[in-house]
């Protein structure tokens, strides 16, 4: 699932305001801690879909056609997909 900016900013609301409420963290500037941990959640977004287009990418450099939505697409692409994220420590 693609994260947009709206998804992105109401994730960033509910992590922070949880934090505060199991009283695991107290931000001193809370419009600090939202632009960071919308950071963070833009930054994820983008390594997934780099992630995602890498691993559509070597499925289709294939020799053999492996058509997209089969079990062995699906196989290969969680593999490169998880490869990827591995490279990229996520």
């Amino acid at each position: 699932m693609r994260l947009t900016e709206d998804r992105i900013s109401h994730l960033s609301h509910l992590v922070i305001d949880r934090l505060y409420k199991d009283d695991l963290a107290d931000f001193p500037d809370e419009p600090q801690a939202l632009r960071e941990a919308k950071r963070v959640f833009a930054h994820h977004a983008q390594v997934e879909d780099e992630a995602d287009t890498f691993a559509r990418q070597k499925i289709a450099k294939l020799t053999r056609h492996v058509p997209e939505g089969g079990r062995e697409w699906e196989i290969l692409y969680r593999k490169y997909f998880e490869e990827e994220m591995a490279k990229r420590k996520l």
